[in-house]
């Protein structure tokens, strides 16, 4: 018996389609009876044509170490059912909308879906929050329970400010408070965090010829998803937590931090990408100081599982499927050594009495630079 679609999903790029869906794919085949996935494409290209061309049906490359083991194998994922496009189906999205068998909307609109749009139309809306409005309102006149709403974006908190913007839209469009109340107090705007590295389509794969949806990712996945209440299934790599910032304070100290100390040490050495960085026996030596001896002990008594994460962190960076390029992440260096190292090293210092002197070279140099 076929599952019912149960999930509105905005965005249908390789991120969700290697993180979430698989997930969802992963519960539906153990027995869980999630249900199945209703894609909106929201942007131009042929991915919607795509997926229902392959009847929602892909491959996920999954390549890496975990645990010290190399990892590569292929999933096939089934986890959704079609797509819609947003500017020529927008009819049809609103009936998925009234289906009372609808329960939660996942998105991964990228930050720059996180904005409202002056005049926008609520017949064929165009920001991303405004299409959301108009789902919740269409369940609203139909008399319909609320929706979980679980969005994927890298902003913080994004469930909260995504109502907000929800809420905003409502006011400019000067809808009834009642459809107001009810958004506040019958849907559920869920905080998460996601981490994963998908790197898209291999270069090379038996499957590359009849697939064209096939995307590669790492092993590694975690879902921190807040409040136990709002659990949409359960699945190893989603982690439910009473609070995501801590999750996302240990990902942007340990992960991204440990990514922006490894440039300021290792491009001026030679390697092109983190793992042949890390694979130098100096420099992987000096990065293990700066995680363990400096980043892990400001951060252990604030986060959990911090060294844990960490050396999960180390293994990642090593993965021997995957050329992150240096280059990239010296992307917006300025920015990210603020964000990234300096909370790190105040937080440090004020721990120990004493500054951490292998991020104070970093920080010496970055600013005689």
């Amino acid at each position: 018996m076929e599952l019912p679609e149960t999930i509105l999903q905005f965005g249908g790029g390789s991120f969700l389609r290697a993180f979430a869906d698989v997930f969802v794919h992963e519960a539906n085949a153990r027995g869980e009876a999630v249900g199945r996935i209703v894609v909106v494409q929201s942007t131009d290209g042929n991915r919607a044509a795509l997926l229902n061309a392959q009847r929602g049906r892909y491959h996920v490359v999954f390549r890496g170490l975990s645990d010290g083991e190399r990892i590569d194998r292929t999933l096939a994922v089934r986890s959704i059912s079609r797509a819609l496009i947003a500017k020529s189906e927008w009819a049809e999205v609103i009936q998925v909308a009234q289906s009372p068998a609808l329960r939660m909307v996942i998105s991964n609109t990228t930050e720059a879906g996180y904005t409202l749009i002056d005049n926008d139309d609520p017949e064929m809306p165009r920001s991303f929050p405004a299409r959301l409005l108009c789902i919740l309102k269409a369940r609203y006149r139909a008399g319909l329970p609320g929706l979980s709403v679980l969005p994927c974006e890298l902003v913080e908190p994004n469930g909260d400010l995504l109502r907000e913007l929800v809420l905003g839209q409502a006011v400019a469009w000067r809808l009834d408070s009642g459809l107001q109340d009810w958004i506040r107090r019958e849907v559920r705007w869920v905080n998460t965090l996601v981490d994963r590295i998908v790197s898209g389509r291999p270069d090379a794969h038996p499957l590359l010829a009849s697939d064209r949806l096939l995307t590669a990712a790492e092993p590694f996945a975690l879902w921190a998803v807040e409040g136990k209440a709002e659990a949409p299934f359960a699945h190893p790599c989603v982690r439910y937590v009473p609070d995501v910032r801590p999750y996302a304070l240990r990902k942007v100290r340990i992960l991204n931090g440990a990514h922006t100390a490894l440039v300021c040490k290792a491009r001026p050495s030679g390697p092109r990408t983190v793992r042949e960085a890390v694979g130098d026996p100096a420099i992987g030596k000096w990065l293990r100081r700066v995680v363990f001896e400096e980043i892990v002990p400001a951060l252990e008594y604030v986060v959990e599982d911090a060294g844990q994460f960490a050396e999960q962190v180390l293994e990642r960076f090593a993965n021997p499927f995957l050329d992150h390029r240096l280059e990239a992440i010296a992307l917006h260096h300025d920015e990210k050594v603020r964000v990234r190292l300096m909370p790190t090293y105040e937080a440090y210092l004020k721990a120990f009495g004493r500054p951490p002197e292998l991020l104070g070279e970093i920080l010496a140099l970055y600013r005689a630079s």
